[in-house]
């Protein structure tokens, strides 16, 4: 029972997410959370408002089943298999970090200068999330499909345009932790 309750090695969680990709492509589904998301969106009256959300929901309701597994193995592993011993960062990274405001850099793995619910209460945390939220949502309906489902599922059908997109996401992950972040850290702490 210990090992099911620590943190499973990549190459555990990688085959399982190789099977569960494999399961859904057998069944003729595709694996990507933005999918999962527009049925959620349909569910809930976005037809109304939108032509893009005018679908049989009822046929991707398999998409409610795997959002909530979703969230149900979030809370499993945050709530049972996080570890409690301190990370192995890059003192650099730590030193930047406590620049930051973050103080406890590496001593968890979710720290609460970052992950603290108090910190939805901010006015300026509220406004980045939906920014934020977003460019994630007119991003990955502008490339066809989330980072799962380009990364995961058209990588391993050796699609060119998740190959272009996954390219693009590293880009944009780049970018972001460079020129992004340290911005958005001053602004909401400073």
């Amino acid at each position: 029972m210990d090992f099911i309750l620590q943190p499973w090695s990549w190459y555990v969680a990688g085959f399982f997410i190789a099977l569960v990709t494999f399961l859904l492509y057998y069944f003729g589904k595709h694996l990507g959370v933005s999918s999962n998301l527009e049925t959620v969106c349909t569910l809930m009256g976005a037809r109304k408002i939108s032509d893009y959300f005018k679908f049989d929901w009822k046929s991707k309701k398999w998409n409610l089943v795997f959002i909530f597994g979703l969230m149900v193995g979030g809370f499993i592993s945050s709530q049972w298999m996080t570890p409690s011993e301190q990370m192995q960062l890059n003192p650099k990274t730590v030193e930047e970090l406590n620049a930051f405001g973050i103080s406890d850099a590496g001593e968890k793995f979710l720290p609460e200068a970052l992950f603290a619910t108090e910190n939805l209460t901010d006015y300026k945390v509220v406004l980045v999330l939906l920014i934020g939220g977003f460019f994630v949502g007119f991003g990955s309906r502008y490339a066809g499909g989330c980072t799962s489902g380009h990364g995961i599922v058209g990588m391993s059908n050796l699609e060119v345009p998740s190959l272009i997109a996954v390219i693009g996401f590293f880009i944009g992950g780049i970018f972001t932790t460079w020129l992004v972040w340290p911005f958005l850290f001053k602004f909401l702490l400073g």
